[in-house]
């Protein structure tokens, strides 16, 4: 392995040689990542094991490596949506110089900057959730330290946890809440912790962490950082319980310090299922706690069960200082109706749900045996009023606009909605929510028109396209017209759901860069692209790992020519797609100028042709007025041949030094020009026959 040592020596080299030789576009990210993959695979195996020396160790060598710093840097500084967002020291878009400075200054220490307090509307609701946005330092050192710590957590974390996570989603807590409802109607806790970001305890969180001093230090001084609101500062220092709890949201690290919190609820659950009477196996399968973040369900046939669940869960999440929301804290059953409650329950946007069905369309079990009731999991009516304000929303705010703008906008927000529930029982919602856009639409287009019929408005703005008659799209001559996209038009696709244990840092990169593609998030485009592209970057060759941030680029731009095919297209890193970018600017520059100097050859071409041109032009109409004047003293002699005989033609021809024609014939096709040298400004005539006139 030559480039491994090569790399060994280029990381671990002098400073003078590398950090402050090194140009950022320069770096070979390349053999970075595969050195920085293969310490936290190493990571993950010891923790697998319970080698906590090892574990330990490799972190140390990993937080201290000059390429897990690189790609730290990057990640917050590149590919981060946040990267231009600014802390509360102003800091933002660095450029390379400040990179690698900011690289070369990473290191764990006690001084932390506070955070600055951004409010952010919580969607479906009219409340604000806070957001702590770290200083870019801090984010650099913060990426640092999850790349140390998900390893290790990621082999310890339960099964049925899904959120903040890489590699697992929505659709893999609900296809797990899915298989453990389909063959038995379950009773369902269904519960939110309070303020979970806000309450959680530090001294808890600490012990839990159980990682060495230095890292432990590090952690304790980002939780009792302060944060800035506006132009106040709010130290944590205020009271011991605000000293004591609550983690900084809109952190890097803050999800996996959450996540880390409330890991082993389900270890919890199912030692309730282990005191309950019949055999363990069973009962743990039974019992199931379905974890997204701090949204949480509890499933199981027994309603004493899962009330008895609930309260050893509220004991629970008190020794870390969090407590159930009691509103949105419910009790109720997946097919029948409880108390007050209406079977079912909504979860993640998803509304879950069994209804009692005939034999014809009755759920079975594995062995043929009728089940009397269907599993139906479609999007909740709540999350359907909320899509479609915002569509609404969107078609009143462009009143004015023109439609193509609007089938833009449109179709952003619609794809993005279809795509997120395209793995559950969705055509009936799809197909209603159509109807009210075509209502909205209707109503847009004819506030336009008022004055015109409803026959002209609707031809105007709708299209006939491919045997559907109402398709909304712009009429453009000689183009494509530019479609609004239909909820109905997206393709219902089963999700799988992920194993259990796995995890990308398994090293099964193979089936973790299979999964992205099929990933119901992912648009067609770019499916088609990581399957052509084997789930490798174009640029870098490196497998698309989870959390990793892609772009669709065109290998020839479109300032230059290049098509919106899938020919010319291909799919890159963040930042790889930074560095083509680079060069395809440099490109398009030379190509301009290349373009340029063609054109002005061209065009010198032209000049010197049309000049040629106007020289061959001017000759001919000086040959012409030449030729005519010549004509002209030709026509005055021949006048002057015809009134004279003979001896007056010879005395006529000698006076005016003109060439005697033989036999009497005087055709003009018979004389012959040459000069005179007596008379220049006169033309002698010589005859063709074989006797020499006068001289």
């Amino acid at each position: 392995m030559i480039w491994n040592v090569e790399l060994l020596v280029a990381v671990y080299m002098s400073k003078t040689s590398v950090k402050t030789t090194v140009e950022w576009k320069d770096i070979p990210w390349r053999k970075l990542e595969r050195v920085v993959f293969k310490l936290q695979k190493r990571i993950y195996k010891a923790s697998q094991r319970g080698d906590v020396r090892t574990e330990h160790r490799l972190q140390k060598t990993l937080m201290k490596s000059w390429a897990a710093k690189c790609l730290a840097v990057r990640r917050v500084t590149q590919d981060n949506q946040g990267k231009n967002t600014a802390g509360v020291d102003g800091i933002k878009s660095l450029t390379p110089v400040q990179r690698l400075s900011l690289v070369n200054n990473l290191e764990l220490n006690d001084k932390v900057k506070p955070t600055r307090r951004v409010w952010i509307p919580k969607p479906g609701t009219e409340e604000k959730r806070p957001l702590g946005i770290p200083t870019m330092n801090d984010r650099a050192l913060q990426a640092l330290v999850k790349m140390a710590l998900e390893p290790e957590w990621e082999a310890r974390f339960e099964p049925n946890s899904y959120g903040f996570r890489p590699g697992r989603s929505c659709h893999d807590a609900i296809e797990a809440i899915f298989s453990a409802i389909r063959y038995k109607a379950k009773y369902v806790l269904d519960a939110d912790i309070a303020k979970c970001f806000d309450r959680i305890n530090h001294e808890a969180l600490l012990r839990k962490l159980n990682t060495f001093p230095t890292l432990r230090r590090q952690i304790k001084v980002w939780l009792k950082s302060g944060v800035m609101d506006g132009k106040q500062l709010f130290t944590t220092d205020v009271s011991e319980a605000a000293r004591s709890a609550g983690t900084p949201q809109g952190g890097v690290i803050s999800p996996l310090l959450a996540n880390i919190a409330l890991h082993g609820m389900e270890e919890r659950i199912k030692q309730v299922a282990d005191t309950l009477p019949g055999r363990k196996k069973e009962n743990r399968k039974a019992l199931s706690l379905i974890r997204y973040a701090d949204d949480f369900v509890i499933l199981h046939e027994d309603i004493t069960v899962v009330q008895k669940c609930q309260g050893i869960i509220s004991e629970w999440l008190c020794d870390m200082g969090l407590e159930l929301k009691p509103s949105k804290t419910r009790l109720c059953h997946t097919l029948n109706k409880y108390g007050d409650s209406e079977p079912g329950f909504n979860f993640l946007g998803f509304n879950v749900k069994q209804h009692p069905v005939g034999k014809y369309q009755s759920g079975r079990r594995p062995n043929g045996e009728l089940l009397g009731f269907k599993t139906i999991i479609s999007p909740s009516k709540e999350k359907m009023k909320v899509h479609f304000d915002r569509v609404a929303s969107i078609i009143e705010s462009h009143n004015s606009a023109p439609q193509v703008a609007l089938v833009r906008n449109l179709n952003a927000v619609v794809r993005g909605w279809a795509n997120y529930y395209s793995t559950v029982v969705s055509k009936d919602a799809y197909s209603h929510l159509d109807h009210l856009m075509y209502q909205k639409l209707l109503a847009w287009a004819k506030r336009r028109h008022h004055k015109k019929s409803m026959e002209w408005v609707v031809n105007k703005y709708w299209q006939t396209v491919g045997g559907d008659n109402w398709v909304f799209a712009n009429r453009q001559e000689g183009e494509n017209p530019l479609l609004l996209l239909k909820h109905s038009a997206t393709k219902i696709e089963r999700h799988v759901k992920v194993k259990g244990e796995a995890s990308p840092y398994d090293g099964n990169l193979v089936y973790w860069s299979t999964r992205m593609g099929r990933h119901p998030e992912v648009s067609t485009r770019v499916a088609t692209l990581l399957k052509r592209q084997t789930g490798k970057c174009a640029h870098c060759e490196l497998f698309f790992k989870c959390g990793d941030t892609w772009e669709v680029d065109h290998e020839v731009p479109r300032a230059m020519g290049g098509k919106d095919t899938y020919d010319n297209l291909q799919m890159l890193h963040r930042h790889c797609h930074d560095v083509k970018s680079a060069g395809d600017a440099r490109r398009i520059r030379e190509w301009k100028a290349e373009n340029e100097r063609v054109k002005a050859e061209a065009k010198a071409e032209i000049e010197r042709q049309r000049a040629a041109n106007l020289i061959v032009k001017r000759e001919q109409r000086i040959k012409e007025r030449e030729e005519k004047r010549h004509q002209a003293e030709w026509d005055k002699h021949e006048i002057q041949r015809q009134m004279l005989d003979e001896v007056g033609w010879r005395i006529y021809a000698e006076y005016f030094g003109l060439a005697s024609p033989v036999g009497g014939t005087h055709e003009k096709s018979q004389v012959i020009e040459e000069p005179c040298e007596v008379k220049v400004s006169s033309t002698v005539l010589k005859t063709s026959g074989s006797r020499e006139g006068i001289a």
